[in-house]
């Protein structure tokens, strides 16, 4: 039977922020996620880094500072994942009024201490480049700096640095019963894909399943039935570019919300997100056709070229487990974090994570393992600040140099992939590259670059066990590569499985 200090259940950002942080303070960490890593919410957003600038409407000052300031560390920590955006802001007359705007901007420019992300400009419309997509009858408006960030990747790379830290990753695999025993816990980990069951045995356990999270509560007994959290669907579509600039955009609705137009994958637009209360099962959620109706429509409202479902090429769904603070409207619940940790005096502790959202999933683990020292006694400092993620290495800006200098080194692979690959891995980029002179060496390739060297590096370093895992979570190549090319990945990976 293993024993480690803490068992931390669910693979998203908040369970791999936590595992990272405590494996890299001495913790003996084991990790179990039942699917596969990020594949639930923290690989459904919109894809930022941000501070939240409607949270100012709902008078979250706090969540909005800690945000903003956390805009920049983390762009720091992965500058091949993270990277600056200018958002364009339009004034929409008979909503939101130019002054209010223009507070709003000025409290997001100085309340986090912004110090490389450009301030806030003012933009005439009629003459700027980010005029051009839009309607004439928009004709003022306001840019301003978030950062855009590969959410799922930044779950594997948490994951990957824990277990560089001798944290223990395990995916596929469910935590089916948990008991206190004595001073300690007795979980039954199932391989969630052969049904085979062992034990593991833990000082303390972390509940980090988002929107499973009162699922795991119930496997606790004598733990009252309870709603903790409030799921709300959140939607996306993805269609064909939009424009040609690389800003992103704002957009205020009637409905006093907000949707974002955003750059994506450099082919494509994203669009999102809607606000809906859920009440079915996490792992079926999908957009509905009125979502879809309402993106395309408020998009419609500010784009001179209708946007209609018929242009959507990709969609994707996800459940936001927010702390159930009572909020009358889903748009209006908290987004902040709530730590609760549980257990009589003597007991082994139970920690339980409400909430959150990406930006904030360092700050989120640093005040978790505050909590877990008050329950094992404290190990280690504060230390992720100013560390980089795997592949993170490279100085902030440098990332176009970094490629540039490789492909120069390696003249036979094709300069567009290797950007693409410095995009998504940073330096790890050379590991993928071992050996290889020419693109050919790298194996075959199963469509839009992805190749036999790629999906090794996957399978062997971030927990990768199919063609859904490395087509719409380690990459969104599944927008390029054929359809029936996943069957091959599938094919590939079971050979690697085999050696």
């Amino acid at each position: 039977m293993a024993e480690v200090d803490i068992l931390v259940i669910g693979g998203g950002i908040n369970g791999c922020g936590i595992a990272r942080d405590a494996a890299g303070r001495g913790y003996q960490v084991l990790l179990a996620e039942q699917s596969d890593l990020a594949s639930g919410t923290s690989s459904a957003s919109t894809k930022l880094i941000h501070g939240g600038l409607r949270y100012l409407e709902h008078y979250e000052f706090r969540l909005v500072r800690e945000a903003l300031t956390e805009r920049e560390v983390l762009w720091a920590m992965a500058p091949h994942i993270v990277w600056p955006l200018r958002f364009v802001l339009p004034h929409h007359a008979g909503l939101r009024p130019a002054w209010l705007l223009r507070l709003g901007l000025f409290l997001y420019d100085h309340l986090g201490g912004r110090k490389r992300l450009p301030a806030t400009r003012a933009l005439d419309l009629c003459a700027d480049a980010a005029g051009r997509p839009l309607k004439v009858g928009y004709r003022k408006g306001f840019e301003y700096s978030d950062c855009w960030v590969q959410d799922a990747r930044l779950v594997a790379l948490n994951a990957a640095d824990a277990a560089a830290r001798g944290a223990t990753i395990l995916t596929r695999t469910g935590v089916t019963a948990v008991v206190r025993d004595g001073d300690h816990w007795i979980a039954t980990l199932t391989d969630m894909d052969t049904g085979a069951s062992r034990t593991v045995t833990a000082r303390l356990v972390v509940n980090a399943a988002g929107p499973w999270i009162d699922e795991v509560l119930r496997l606790v007994p004598g733990t009252p039935d309870v709603r903790n959290v409030r799921l709300v669907q959140g939607s996306h579509i993805v269609v064909p570019r939009l424009y040609d600039h690389d800003r992103a955009y704002i957009f205020q609705n009637a409905d006093g919300r907000i949707v974002f137009a955003i750059p994506y994958e450099t082919d494509f637009t994203l669009i999102g997100t809607t606000d809906r209360d859920y009440f079915g099962d996490p792992a079926a959620v999908r957009i509905t056709e009125a979502e879809t109706a309402y993106l395309t429509a408020a998009a419609s409202e500010y784009f001179d070229k209708p946007v209609t479902p018929a242009d959507v090429v990709w969609s994707y769904s996800g459940v936001r487990p927010l702390y159930d603070d009572g909020a009358s409207k889903a748009q209006e619940a908290t987004r902040d974090y709530v730590l609760k940790l549980d257990g009589d005096d003597g007991a082994p502790k139970l920690l339980n994570v409400f909430g959150g959202k990406i930006t904030t999933y360092r700050r989120l683990a640093e005040s978790a393992l505050e909590r877990i020292g008050e329950a094992l006694g404290k190990r280690g400092t504060p230390w992720t600040k100013g560390a980089t993620l795997p592949g993170g290495d490279i100085p902030l800006g440098g990332l176009d140099d970094y490629a540039s200098r490789l492909a120069a080194g390696r003249p036979g692979i094709d300069p567009a992939l290797i950007h693409r690959l410095v995009r998504t891995y940073g330096s790890r980029t050379e590991t993928i590259l071992t050996g290889a002179a020419v693109t050919a060496d790298l194996g075959r390739d199963f469509g839009a670059g992805l190749t036999e060297a790629e999906v090794r590096y996957l399978v062997r370093r971030e927990w990768a066990k199919s063609a859904e895992d490395i087509l719409w979570r380690r990459t969104k190549l599944g927008l390029r590569v054929p359809r029936e090319a996943a069957a091959g990945i599938d094919a590939f990976i079971a050979t690697l499985h085999q050696t």
